[in-house]
Formats: C-alpha cells, sequence, structure tokens
C-alpha cells in the first residue's frame, strides 16, 4: 500500500499558468493515468486547452477543493468542489480555469480496455529547467523519459528542441527528423518553434 497528500506533492509549472502534480509516476501506477493540477489564483488554468484525439483517452476530472469554470466544446460547466466531470468522447476539446485561489482538479484518463503512460508525463518536469535556460537538465530528464518510455516522436521532438539551444546541431536536426517521421504536427511545430532559431537555416530541417 502506499499514500500520498496532494498538498505534499510539489507543483510543477508547465504550460501558461498550469500547475502540474504528478501522482501516477510517484506512486507507480500502470492502470490508468492520474495526476492533479492546483491554480494558486483565480483565473489561473487547472486543464489545459486540449482534445484527447492522439490519445484516444477518456477523461474524468474532480475538483477535490475550490471551484472550477470547466468549457466543453464551447459549453460551460460549473464545477465546485465535489463535481466530477466525465468526457467519454475523446474528439470534444476540453479546458478549465479556477474561480478560487487553491483550486486543485483531479485527472483520471486512460484508453478504453488499456492503459500506456503518455509522453508530456516525461517532458514536463524538464519545463521548468527549460525556462530557467538550463537547457542540459532538461535534455536529461527527457533522455529519462525516452529511457523509460521509448522514442515517442514528442519526446525525440523536446530532444531536439534542447539539444538545438546548447548548439547540439547534428544531434537536434537528427532527431527533430525522427520526430517529424514519427508524427507529421512536429513539421508543423517546428516552423515557429524558437528552440530551433540556431538550425532553420539548415537545409536538413524539415520544412
Amino acid at each position: 500500500m502506499k499514500t500520498l497528500r496532494l498538498d505534499e506533492i510539489d507543483g510543477v509549472p508547465v504550460l501558461g499558468t498550469l500547475v502540474w502534480k504528478p501522482i501516477r509516476r510517484p506512486l507507480g501506477i500502470t492502470a490508468f493515468g492520474i495526476n492533479a493540477y492546483t491554480a494558486a489564483n483565480a483565473g489561473d488554468e487547472v486543464v489545459e486547452d486540449h482534445s484527447e484525439k492522439t490519445n484516444g483517452h477518456e477523461e474524468i476530472y474532480v475538483v477535490v477543493s475550490g471551484h472550477a469554470v470547466f468549457t466543453v466544446d464551447g459549453g460551460e460547466v460549473d464545477a465546485p468542489a465535489g463535481t466530477l466531470v466525465y468526457l467519454d468522447d475523446p474528439l470534444e476539446r476540453r479546458s478549465a480555469v479556477a474561480r478560487e485561489p487553491g483550486t486543485t482538479v483531479l485527472a483520471v484518463g486512460g484508453v478504453p480496455g488499456k492503459h500506456e503512460p503518455t509522453a508530456w508525463e516525461y517532458f514536463f518536469p524538464a519545463l521548468p529547467h527549460a525556462r530557467e535556460g538550463n537547457w542540459a537538465r532538461a535534455e536529461e530528464l527527457v533522455r529519462e523519459g525516452i529511457a523509460e518510455y521509448g522514442e515517442r516522436p514528442v519526446l525525440l521532438y523536446e530532444l531536439a528542441c534542447f539539444e538545438a539551444r546548447q548548439g547540439k546541431s547534428e544531434d537536434a536536426l537528427a532527431h527533430l527528423s525522427d520526430a517529424v517521421g514519427g508524427d507529421a504536427r512536429c513539421r508543423e511545430w517546428a516552423q515557429t518553434d524558437d528552440d530551433f532559431a540556431s538550425i532553420r537555416d539548415d537545409p536538413r530541417f524539415p520544412r
């Protein structure tokens, strides 16, 4: 048996105002994905705007404390503490913001009938280091994810970003090429990604 208190988990600032609290990895859960998000301020995100089209996940969100407002395909759902919001359609766009400071939302999800960890669990921990310009540590964390999870395109893309920032042009171009070969979205992202400023003029850069 293992126990874990949400208030004991260090929050990781990731995308925008989103602060992620990892749960699945610390507990070693393999049957489903589970993590939490906590808002420091009213108006902060507790669920980023996204769909589950790529992963095909069902998701359920539980407002553990505070008060949130969800937006699902343009419609709003008022969600005070104790509210469960279940999305069985992966194509539905979903997001949520806090109405109160300290709002915490628990997110549980997985592919119907099975669960596999998703790539973002492995590059989210690298983002705070990237913001501080500690590209070597960010690269190290993504490499740990690749060692555990495999060469998924999104992880290879992030690896290329951090390599390019460190002047590792050959490695960055090779990993970016592999990422684009595995997921066409990576080509589109790369066109405007500032991380690739040092290699964008190289003829091998994917156009």
